[in-house]
């Protein structure tokens, strides 16, 4: 939805989208998405991307380094301004602004403060399709991956989680849409669940269910 409406704003051109990978599995970070389904749905859109390679696990400062590299160069290219799909968190949109302000990279976040309920039927009523490929198993059960974002699945959503996920409830691959050249095709593949240890000691492990999509 960000990238939609910046591309129906006419103070921004936008010539480049940028990702990260996890290197050490060829997946989208967090997403669980494989890079080659990542490639045709970039394919589809049209707008070259700048992949920026991860290693497995990266601390805040590995990470924070690595991005900062990776934006260094598109600076170097001439960008000067980047667009996120942050809706409400303060502490995530005051991260990335001291971090590209110090390149002197600007910061734009068209949907800001949005109601999520409203964002999301409008991206429903736009024509977007997306499937869920992760859902943190604390907040939703297995039922809920591997289904079509549609207002079925937002209306079988529990009270404490947020209609798009802010909170990183679950995560999406989007395949079609206004903005697609063509749709991008896939197949359904297996549901796996994956623990993590916690950050902290007094908590439990932390755990996410994934569906993984094959290209077709």
């Amino acid at each position: 939805m960000a990238l939609y409406h910046l591309l129906k704003d006419d103070e921004y051109q936008v010539d480049q989208l940028v990702t990260s990978v996890n290197a050490a599995h060829d997946r989208v970070t967090m997403h669980g998405l494989r890079r080659s389904l990542m490639e045709k749905q970039i394919n589809a859109l049209g707008i070259p991307c700048n992949t920026i390679e991860l290693p497995e696990n990266p601390d805040m400062e590995t990470y924070g380094k690595l991005m900062i590299e990776g934006v260094q160069k598109l600076k170097d290219q001439g960008y000067r301004t980047a667009g996120f799909g942050d809706i409400f968190l303060e502490d995530l949109r005051e991260y990335r602004e001291k971090q590209l302000r110090s390149l002197d990279i600007n910061c734009v976040f068209p949907l800001w403060k949005r109601d999520t309920k409203e964002l999301m039927e409008e991206f429903i009523a736009l024509g977007f399709k997306a499937i869920v490929v992760c859902i943190n198993g604390q907040l939703l059960d297995e039922s809920f991956v591997g289904r079509e974002l549609d207002a079925s699945f937002i209306k079988d959503l529990p009270d404490n989680v947020d209609p798009c996920g802010e909170n990183g409830e679950f995560h999406t691959f989007c395949y079609d849409g206004p903005i697609f050249q063509q749709p991008v095709p896939f197949e359904v593949g297996e549901k796996t669940y994956r623990e993590y240890p916690s950050p902290s000691k007094n908590e439990p492990n932390y755990g996410y269910w994934f569906c993984d999509l094959l290209p077709a």
